[in-house]
């Protein structure tokens, strides 16, 4: 290895004028964003670390491609072993994507006594504590700032500005393409299939919208906000996920009716030493102020036992925003190996965890249902709810024509066990005839 990796701090090295070689793992469209901020930046990132800083090399699939920066073919390969192999460079940036090949590449990276940079969400998701275990085993960084929210600097606000709090509770809306939907969906009165045909015609939603539209992009968020918020290790299958691909216009309207807004969101609550973490569609009231958050935005809403209330906004997705958050950590990096400090601010979950049985995880929910419109169907549901220990916040109802009606409730707070368990005990009730929708509800003043 180059001296530089066991750099010790001293005045002479403060003086001195080091480069720092990169190694770039991907060239797409956040790649190329990284390239770009390097190349443009360097007067500033020279001031912020006494370093040039060089991209040495870069793995692409086609070296001939036609591409949106001036780069040499020098610096280009399609082999990866120029990069982890490579002894003259200092730090791996992964912007590659996938999950495996990229895991195993990071690994042969950190195994070297490369840093690595990444802002790949799927892997850090699913292999983030065996790597944080690895980093720190070899002295070396792994920073992951980009993998949540894009240019929104959540993850450093929890590991640094936030360290010393106790954090209770992460909501967010973190997935673009579902906040554009359900902004058009609310504001324009718009259907999910047209706002998801819109959104995919701007780019913004992909052919297979899937990961998006069904929470798991999301969900692989929250469950890198819960392992660095709560310390633990928190698996992705851990997380309960519900897309928005059953909500409705009406849902959209009668939510508003209520003083709420839909947003697909995620959660990770701690209560003592019990867990819980979830995405799903969540009627958010118009005074929280995850409520104004519209368009293709992202906002994480922090709460701590000593600082209370933090929201964070900004961008959560793009070239720019993304290649950004990615230089940022590049940044720390550089300002660790000058101190000599790789690898050792590096913090793997040290926690047990323990998740909370549904039987504990208590919020109000919104319910609309399909049913007869006859005397009793009220007397009827009311029973039915004092049955689960349920009961009515707010109710309105609204004949539907052919002698059946619509139902709409809002609940005070009741056990995610106790809806489960009243759902499925009016499955089969001849004076319901659907629960056309049941959505968590978060704000207002259900008790």
């Amino acid at each position: 290895m180059r001296a530089l990796k066991n750099l010790k701090p001293s005045v002479n090295d403060a003086s001195e004028n080091h480069t720092i070689n990169i190694g770039l793992l991907g060239l797409g469209t956040v790649g190329t964003g990284v390239y770009r901020i390097i190349q443009q930046h360097q007067e500033d990132l020279y001031h912020q670390t006494n370093c040039t800083i060089k991209v040495e090399k870069a793995l692409v699939q086609s070296i001939d491609k036609q591409r949106a920066i001036d780069i040499d073919a020098a610096a280009l390969t399609t082999n990866s072993e120029d990069i982890v192999m490579n002894e003259d460079i200092d730090i791996v940036v992964e912007v590659m994507g996938g999950v495996e090949e990229a895991r195993q590449l990071i690994a042969q990276a950190l195994e070297q006594g490369k840093h690595v940079v990444t802002a790949n969400k799927d892997l850090v998701a699913l292999h983030g504590a065996e790597l944080l275990t690895l980093a720190s085993d070899n002295d070396c960084d792994l920073f992951y700032e980009a993998s949540v929210a894009g240019g929104i600097p959540i993850l450093r606000a929890l590991v640094e500005g936030l360290s010393s709090d106790r954090i209770t509770k992460m909501m967010g809306i973190l997935n673009g393409t579902t906040n554009y939907m359900l902004t058009r969906m609310s504001q324009e009165g718009l259907d999910y299939k047209t706002c998801l045909t819109q959104a995919q015609e701007l780019g913004y939603a992909e052919a297979d919208p899937t990961a998006d539209v069904e929470g798991l992009d999301a969900a692989r968020k929250i469950a890198i906000l819960g392992t660095l918020g709560f310390h633990t290790d928190v698996s992705l299958s851990e997380v309960k996920v519900k897309g928005i691909s059953s909500v409705t216009k009406e849902d959209i309207d009668y939510s508003q009716s209520f003083g709420y807004e839909m947003k697909l969101l995620g959660m990770a609550e701690r209560d003592g030493d019990e867990i819980e973490l979830s995405v799903q569609p969540t009627l958010v009231h118009h005074t929280h102020p995850l409520a104004s958050v519209n368009g293709v935005f992202n906002a994480v809403y922090v709460h701590g036992e000593a600082v209370g209330e933090t929201m964070f906004y900004g961008p959560g997705a793009g070239e720019l925003p993304t290649a950004t958050a990615v230089v940022s950590d590049l940044i720390t990096v550089v300002k660790n190996l000058r101190l000599g400090v790789n690898g050792r601010g590096m913090v793997a979950p040290y926690k047990e965890k323990k998740l909370k049985p549904n039987s504990r995880v208590y919020r109000p929910y919104f319910i609309r249902l399909v049913v007869k419109d006859q005397p009793g169907v009220l007397a009827y549901i009311t029973q039915t709810f004092a049955n689960f220990d349920m009961s009515i916040s707010q109710i309105y109802q609204k004949p539907l024509g052919n002698e059946r009606a619509e139902v709409v409730m809002i609940t005070h707070k009741v056990s995610l066990a106790s809806i489960e368990a009243w759902m499925e005990d009016v499955e089969t009730s001849t004076e319901i005839e659907n629960i056309a929708s049941c959505y968590a509800v978060e704000g207002g003043k259900q008790a």
